[in-house]
């Protein structure tokens, strides 16, 4: 009973635009009531969710990425990108590919990616000819490596749910699918501008070039290496690798690019503020959310159901993907994870499931979401700033989402995607 109350009344919430955070709040206690629960355990479950030393990451690498992103660095990365594939035909979409590439190793949030480099390579590309509903459905497809490649806020929350995986060897499993993924996409822009005969976007750089724009790219590309061999070798947990993060950041961003400034900080530190609230009300509100399923025994229902036919490990991966990209349509991945990773890590596990596959394989599904129509919220980014309307995004973006899948498919198939290079450097 409590369930289906849970459940109707999240599914209703949203459909009426209500905001994913407040719908989990009024779903739980909705279904609190029917229950016959009282509501202040609602509250005292909100607040328990909240009290972990992880979690006091989340603000540090908002607050990292802010100081990145509020200075030059978008250009410098671009800079550097362009000199791999600048000159070559599509260039400026090899190009906007790639910057996001290195953008996501810094912000963790495909959101941040879109809204911040990728508006800039959005303008770029109409300027230079390109159909602007192309650019703006590439832009979005390349922010989907944000959480994926470390740091990532949703990995640190996925371990959260799940003991039996930690937060660096996910950041290390995340990087090979990431950079999957964007190899896909820069395969899909060389095509595209074959046929469509994109033109060339310049020439060489000369060697003088190349070498001050590698240069100053350094310095940049440093920070998603300090955090994640940092993490790796123990130096650092992934909480404190956030606030050396915004220390590294901090002193980037005036003192090697001097790009910020003092007079920058407030509305720099109001903006990342405003960020942490808003993730840290829907993780409150999933944790309250969790917790009443697990009261009512959802998990361990549907645990036993699974079981009930059988499936194999196959099988049951291709459900769960499946089911993921249809609930995904419909809810942001930050929530998605902390709402289902209890329910279907224990079921994995149960069949022999690799721990750390499987939160790859339910982080990428859940956030092939962001750019699967109606809903995509990267597309409703990335076609506000190109200024195109949804129609013209969604032609575009069908072929785009379907090369995605073939990615998820040969992720989900082949653990060794996953796995390997954790194996490899040993990470626990």
């Amino acid at each position: 009973m409590i369930s289906v109350v849970m459940f109707a009344a999240l599914s209703g919430l949203l459909v009426i635009g209500v905001p994913i955070g407040f719908a989990l709040v009024l779903a739980t206690l909705t279904a609190t009531h029917a229950g016959d629960l009282t509501a202040i355990i609602v509250a005292q479950k909100m607040i328990a969710g909240l009290d972990s030393f992880p979690l006091m990451a989340i603000p540090f690498f908002l607050l990292a990425a802010e100081l990145m992103s509020s200075g030059s660095l978008a250009e410098v990365l671009l800079r550097f990108a362009s000199l791999f594939v600048g000159d070559k035909r599509g260039g400026l979409g090899y190009t906007n590919v790639l910057t996001i590439t290195f953008f996501s190793g810094i912000s963790g949030s495909a959101v941040a990616d879109a809204a911040g480099p990728g508006a800039l390579l959005i303008r770029m590309m109409g300027r230079s000819g390109y159909p602007l509903p192309y650019a703006a459905a590439l832009t979005a497809s390349a922010s989907l490596v944000g959480p994926i490649i470390p740091p990532s806020i949703i990995m640190i929350l996925y371990a959260l749910q799940d003991d039996a995986v930690s937060v660096p060897r996910l950041f290390v499993a995340g990087v090979l699918p990431g950079l999957l993924i964007s190899g896909a996409l820069l395969g899909y822009n060389g095509y595209v501008s074959r046929r469509r005969n994109f033109r060339d976007d310049g020439v060489p750089p000369t060697w003088r070039q190349g070498l001050a724009a590698s240069w100053r790219a350094i310095p940049a590309l440093m920070l998603p290496l300090l955090i994640v061999v940092g993490v790796h070798s123990g130096a650092f947990t992934p909480t404190e690798a956030s606030v050396i993060a915004v220390f590294y950041a901090l002193v980037c961003g005036m003192f090697v690019y001097r790009t910020l400034n003092w007079s920058m900080i407030p509305d720099i530190l109001a903006r990342s503020a405003f960020m942490t609230a808003a993730v840290l009300l829907i993780i409150s509100a999933s944790m309250a959310f969790a917790w009443l399923l697990t009261f009512a025994q959802v998990p361990q229902m549907m645990t036993d159901w699974i079981g009930s036919l059988g499936l194999s490990k196959l099988a049951f991966l291709l459900a769960v993907n499946v089911f993921l990209l249809i609930f995904g349509i419909f809810i942001e991945p930050l929530p998605g994870v902390l709402v289902l990773a209890p329910i279907l890590a224990p079921m994995a596990a149960a069949l022999g499931i690799d721990p750390t596959h499987f939160a790859i394989v339910v982080i990428i599904n859940l956030n092939l979401g962001m750019i699967t129509p109606p809903v995509g919220s990267l597309l409703a980014v990335t076609g506000m700033v190109a200024k195109v309307r949804m129609s013209e995004l969604n032609r575009e973006i069908y072929p785009i989402l379907a090369l995605q899948l073939v990615v998820l498919v040969l992720i989900t198939l082949i653990p060794a995607v996953t796995l390997a290079l954790p194996d490899l450097l040993g990470a626990r």
